[in-house]
């Protein structure tokens, strides 16, 4: 969990609509974590406008080029709703983009996980962004699904998926002496100069 800390008022800016539901597909990727100690991290934001306040239980819209970070976690979208509990923690962030928001996050192996859509909803108490609708996840080196909504979960790397829901399983990568021979590496023995026998000189 994190504290902001705003200026007491400043500029006012739009509102953001949350929905939920159940989630019917699940994709996940075995012993991946998120970046261990990334909520434990300062929140900083950055924006065009701000306008909200830093008390309990109050929410806060940042407007024009948002961009918040924490630990290895950032998300980007055109309006961000950062909602504080009564402790004045963040305990949620819904951002919009057009033509969507954008989250990212390194695991504890330093591979990649990006989320995009038209509304993100991230629970900061708990690591789990609701991304929805149209939403792509994506894991380096593991897999990529699309859906109507994605709920993903930033502890685990465990995703699930409704609506029109797709998937891609990424192979792995072979290396060294499993890699198959790839076309055109082969050399003749005539080609090899280690391999051709000498020229005869006339």
């Amino acid at each position: 969990m994190s504290s902001l800390n705003f200026p007491s008022r400043m500029r006012a800016a739009r509102g953001v609509l949350l929905v939920s539901a159940t989630a019917v597909f699940a994709l996940a990727a075995a012993s991946a974590y998120a970046k261990t100690g990334d909520r434990n991290q300062p929140m900083n934001t950055a924006q065009d406008h701000l306008d909200g306040f830093n008390a309990p239980n109050t929410i806060t819209t940042l407007t024009g080029n948002v961009v918040v970070t924490q630990g290895t976690m950032k998300a980007k979208g055109d309006v961000a709703k950062i909602y504080l509990d009564a402790d004045t923690q963040v305990s949620r962030i819904v951002m919009t983009g057009k033509p969507h928001a954008h989250i990212e996050q390194l695991d504890d192996d330093n591979n990649l996980m990006t989320g995009e859509a038209p509304t993100l909803d991230y629970d900061n108490i708990n690591g789990i962004a609701v991304l929805y609708p149209n939403a792509v996840v994506t894991e380096q080196n593991t897999g990529e699904a699309r859906a109507d909504k994605i709920t993903y979960d930033t502890n685990t790397t465990h995703f699930t998926g409704v609506g029109n829901v797709s998937a891609i399983y990424y192979p792995k990568q072979k290396t060294g002496k499993d890699a198959p021979a790839q076309p055109g590496n082969a050399k003749s023995s005539s080609a090899d100069g280690a391999a051709a026998e000498p020229a005869a000189h006339t």
